[in-house]
């Protein structure tokens, strides 16, 4: 019995010592930059606030792709706006991330809200803002599909 215990014990020595050496040689930076490593990212989010529908699309190449139409517009027909090579940019280590687009000189943000303050956040906000940083729409979002 005490032989089953502590070749129990040494197994799980060895496979923490092993899982120590693989979390070791991983480069922080690219894990947070690329996201994936510490929260789930979908490759297509669709999410509609009060004036929008918005699909992003990650692309074969790394970047995402932004696409809306206004919000009663069906997802099928063409989109009003579509903004290629968007970036996934984390925010802080709890979850939060937004994606950034920029077409002509307004910079796009979307961004998903895990933690907030409030239980009442939406899931979802979208955030355009001019050239000078104004902010010129604030809108909340809600998953269509994810």
């Amino acid at each position: 019995m005490i032989k089953k215990i502590l070749l129990g014990a040494f197994c799980i020595a060895q496979f923490s010592l092993v899982s120590a050496n693989d979390l070791k040689n991983i480069n922080p930076v690219s894990h947070i930059r690329n996201s994936e490593y510490f929260q789930k990212v979908p490759k297509t989010v669709i999410i509609k606030t009060k004036k929008f529908k918005i699909r992003i699309d990650k692309q074969p190449n790394g970047k995402y792709l932004y696409q809306s139409w206004a919000a009663n517009a069906k997802i099928t027909s063409k989109p009003s706006m579509i903004i290629p090579d968007g970036e996934l940019i984390p925010d802080g280590t709890g979850g939060n991330y937004y994606y950034e687009f920029v077409n002509n000189a307004f910079t796009y943000q979307v961004w998903r809200n895990y933690l907030t303050d409030s239980a009442k956040k939406a899931p979802y906000t979208l955030k355009v803002d001019d050239n000078t940083g104004k902010t010129i729409v604030n809108q909340d979002g809600q998953v269509v599909k994810n």
